[in-house]
């Protein structure tokens, strides 16, 4: 079962003093074993990581990197996602345990569903899928919400050896016309309705607008779920047909058995960007990515079969993906889907009642969400009632966190805040503080944690030289990557190559820029777009953020680069001050500034600042920088759908003026308004 391992660069730690950059006596010598195994000979490492699911058919060769960058991993190994998340759980006599619950505080309702009834209504749905047609390699789309229905589709439809794509329900119709162009699909999943505070969001009439404009023939059928205690919706007779129908075509005495899929083979395709014109999918093949999950919520999350998790994502992303979906399921644990917000829905002490009622052990979750309780709530008068108990640790990521933010989160929930870094193309963690192994839950402030398990982490210079401990450059992977890590994208190898492989060859390019300090610990500062020259000098825009919200009248805040004629770019600052700031916008703008140069120094060139009620987010609560910085440079700024509020721009317009820019801009335009 040993591959040709000839292009392999196995890397030999054997007598030194360090491991990948780590100094041996710094860290857990169980953590480290393992990376040097990872590293040194990985064939070896994933093929008994390997073990942890159930094959059809073993593997024949564990890794296939003749074809780089398109390695491959399990070469010959066949199995099936929807049995390792849930039939194998009913047959060890585990049906009766929760698999997922669905807490809506949108619509008032809690959901407890169990593998059994999960698996019954899988088995019903890809019955009726098969009887339509649907059999191994077709591609069907997903256009839901965060409701248990979600998953049962995702399953149902790998269960027969099919493809799906989950479009997230914020998208508008041209964003999910410009997906279903591009992947074809046999049939369109969708629910009649999403739900936002204050809003029922049309689904039903988004899909047929999508379907109208798309200039590739339509789906052949559309599957509508009805969430009759939201909406009760007419359908279109002649393209759709009611989920309920379909699971009645299901022959109750012959359930469908799950079709083997060669590891290999594709899962899923999930689309990165919101561009309409060039559409990038990330197509995830099963086998790796499911080794990767089992092992990384076990290892670096702590998470046991029966336990329970919850990642704070939507479907759609690819958190969701790894690790509302197929992560816990494989492993058998309990996963909550929450459909509200941190704040207002109805109250801020939501996060806290989740963890208490539901037992939850570890969390996976944005910053962002915990600036926004910390706004609403300074005094936890809502989560104060709340226990805390069950809960080991709260993992953050999908942006940069800021030292009070984390050190609010520890003082507040009472367990560590750890940091780590992933990318949808990784499926799951680079980097991670690992609660599975023994390492210090107190890693280096702002440190997104070690490397894990089969990542050779480089700090590239522009030229390709290694920078050296504590030298900001690009952060690089060095190839083959391990399992997990997405096969291609979608319909075009020549954009994966040269995007992430073309610019330092033999490596997979982040395009992150970070650093790593001495004792191997990797530090993420911004995308590496995000780094602004000032002067000649590259400062990153999250080490400028970190420094305003030491002021302790600020609660969240945005730096980024805009033009300046003698430096070339400098920093612009929005930040927003704690509800009843007693300070006038002049004075505590005054102390940020000096708060800057004694931190930063003069070389920050920090001088452009002025307070906010808001700033512009994308739902999922990641701040868009770059769609403020292409304002204020008065250019035209597409805004994606996902935006949680546009008209928060009118603000943004009124504070840049201010400081002499986006004098021009013309009003950002919203996606979906090109409908």
């Amino acid at each position: 079962m040993e591959p040709d391992s000839s292009a392999v660069n196995y890397v030999n730690y054997e007598g030194s003093a360090s491991i990948g950059g780590m100094p041996i006596e710094a860290h857990d010598p169980t953590y480290l074993e393992a990376y040097r195994q990872s590293i040194q000979n990985p064939v070896a490492f994933w093929e008994e990581q390997g073990h942890l699911l159930d094959w059809d058919r073993p593997w024949q060769q564990v890794l296939d990197n003749s074809n780089p960058p398109f390695s491959k991993w399990y070469v010959g190994g066949y199995l099936n996602a929807c049995y390792n998340a849930i039939d194998r759980h009913i047959l060890a006599g585990r049906g009766e345990q929760v698999a997922l619950i669905h807490d809506s505080p949108l619509t008032g309702t809690v959901r407890r569903v169990t593998y059994q009834e999960l698996y019954d209504q899988i088995i019903l749905l890809a019955g009726g899928l098969a009887k339509m047609g649907v059999v191994k390699g077709d591609r069907v789309v997903i256009y839901m919400p965060l409701i248990p229905e979600t998953i049962i589709a995702m399953l149902a439809i790998v269960r027969l050896g099919a493809i799906h794509s989950v479009v997230f329900g914020g998208f508008a119709a041209r964003e999910l016309c410009s997906r279903i162009e591009h992947v074809e699909p046999k049939l369109v999943i969708a629910s009649n309705v999403g739900v936002e505070p204050g809003k029922v969001v049309p689904y039903l009439e988004i899909l047929h607008s999508a379907i109208n404009m798309s200039r590739w023939h339509p789906p052949q059928r559309n599957i509508i779920f009805m969430r009759d205690n939201v909406s009760v919706d007419t359908v279109d007779e002649g393209a759709d047909v009611l989920w309920s129908d379909v699971l009645a075509m299901a022959d109750a005495n012959q359930p469908i058995a799950c079709v083997p899929i060669e590891a290999n083979d594709p899962l899923y395709i999930l689309y990165t960007s919101g561009t309409t014109d060039k559409p990038k999918g990330v197509l995830r093949t099963i086998g790796g990515h499911l080794v990767a999950l089992m092992y990384t919520l076990k290892r670096i999350y702590g998470i046991g079969p029966g336990d329970t998790w919850w990642a704070a994502s939507d479907m759609g992303w690819v958190v969701g993906h790894s690790y509302i979906c197929y992560g816990p399921l494989c492993l058998g644990a309990t996963s909550v889907m929450y459909e509200g917000k941190p704040d207002r829905t109805p109250d801020p002490g939501q996060y806290f009642r989740i963890i208490d009622q539901y037992k939850v052990r570890s969390i996976f979750s944005v910053p962002t969400s915990f600036r926004v309780i910390r706004r609403a709530d300074p005094d936890i008068s809502y989560g104060r009632q709340y226990s805390m108990k069950s809960l080991r640790a709260i993992f953050i990521a999908g942006e940069h966190c800021d030292y009070e933010t984390k050190m609010w989160i520890e003082k507040t929930f009472k367990v560590p805040a750890l940091n780590h870094w992933w990318q949808t193309e990784t499926g799951s963690a680079v980097t991670a503080t690992c609660l599975g192994f023994q390492q210090s839950l107190s890693p280096p402030t702002y440190s997104t944690g070690l490397p894990l398990m089969g990542y050779d982490v480089k700090i590239l210079k522009p030229d390709g030289s290694e920078c050296e401990s504590s030298e900001l450059g690009r952060i690089v992977l060095k190839m083959p990557l391990p399992p997990g890590n997405m096969a291609t994208l979608y319909k075009n190898e020549e954009l994966f190559r040269k995007l992430y492989f073309q610019k330092f060859p033999g490596y997979y390019d982040t395009m992150d820029a970070g650093y790593k300090d001495e004792r191997g610990y990797i530090f993420v500062t911004a995308r590496d777009d995000d780094v602004i020259n000032v002067a000649g000098h590259r400062i990153s825009t999250s080490s400028l953020e970190d420094a305003v919200l030491r002021n302790p009248d600020v609660v969240d805040v945005a730096v980024f680069g805009v033009p300046e004629p003698t430096k070339g770019q400098v920093p612009l600052c929005l930040y927003i001050p704690v509800e009843n700031c007693r300070k006038t916008d002049a004075k505590l703008s005054t102390e940020i500034i000096k708060l800057i140069r004694d931190v930063v120094g003069p070389i920050a060139a920090f001088r452009l600042i002025t307070s906010v009620n808001n700033l512009p987010r994308t739902r999922s609560g990641k701040t868009m920088r770059k769609a403020m910085a292409d304002f204020a440079r008065n250019e035209r700024v597409i805004l994606p759908a996902t935006i949680d509020d546009a008209s928060v721009f009118t603000e943004i317009r009124r504070a840049l003026q201010q400081l002499g820019y986006a004098m021009s801009a013309p009003d950002p335009i919203v996606a979906k308004l090109l409908d």
